[in-house]
């Protein structure tokens, strides 16, 4: 394992992997878009360290639990709305265009992949999305707008005007089960590339996070960039310890 923390070093040895690469896939965290306003969850500043995630079991058992999960919901979609893709979005959306990147797997559900450039058909959440909203039981799609004036009239947990269900944020809670269709999508992926690129991720979500390690143990060769040290540093073949957006700019040429 090799680590650098020089930028222009960084540049360097980040264009010249990707360079020698015939295929690679993009694995991104939290990290990408704290430079776009966006906290993350595990540094000293995240979001856990100021409240508790709530658990998936919890949020359908309690109608009260619920309640809370929508405020905080609410209260976080206004930060997601003020954001704007940043330089690293950007240079992935480029990576993409040129053909160098084949996917872009996220743990992300703020959306900022998409309004940054990268097509949908190129991207897997593989932790849902904060773009619209679904009822548990029978599917149904709620737009965030609906969801929200239901809020702002009745101040309680919204249920499905089609089933009666409980209708849920499209992202993926703890205790839920991961969406099977996406993460399929990721693993094919991660069996076909020759370079997996991990970008701001702490990589100690799982399963998600063992997107990376398929790819590595398959032969591909893993970079990891990132501000501080992660779970899986010791498995990747670079590490790369420095500002996300800068070094992903100038490898892909992004004005």
């Amino acid at each position: 394992m090799r680590r650098i923390t020089s930028q222009p070093e960084a540049i360097a040895a980040l264009s010249e992997v990707i360079a020698a690469c015939e295929r690679a896939v993009v694995f991104t965290g939290a990290g990408i878009s704290t430079e776009s306003g966006i906290p993350d969850f595990r540094s000293p500043s995240g979001l856990w360290t100021r409240m508790k995630p709530i658990q998936f079991q919890d949020f359908v058992r309690s109608r009260e639990i619920r309640r809370e999960a929508w405020t905080r919901r609410f209260e976080g979609e206004d930060t997601i709305a003020q954001a704007s893709p940043n330089a690293g979005h950007r240079a992935v959306a480029r990576l993409v265009e040129q053909g160098i990147v084949s996917a872009v797997v996220t743990q992300n559900v703020d959306g900022l992949h998409q309004l940054g450039g990268v097509p949908e058909e190129k991207l897997i959440e593989v932790h849902g999305t904060v773009r619209y909203c679904k009822c548990l039981s029978c599917g149904k799609r709620f737009e965030n707008a609906e969801v929200r004036r239901i809020w702002a009239e009745t101040h309680d947990a919204p249920d499905c005007d089609n089933c009666g269900g409980i209708i849920k944020a499209a992202t993926i809670s703890f205790g839920q089960p991961m969406p099977e269709a996406e993460m399929e999508r990721a693993t094919i992926e991660a069996l076909s590339c020759d370079l997996m690129l991990a970008i701001g991720s702490s990589l100690v979500v799982y399963p998600a996070a063992g997107v990376p390690l398929t790819a590595k143990r398959n032969g591909a060769r893993l970079v990891i960039l990132n501000r501080e040290e992660t779970e899986l540093d010791e498995a990747a073949d670079l590490v790369i310890n420095a500002e996300i957006g800068p070094v992903l700019s100038a490898v892909a040429k992004v004005n």
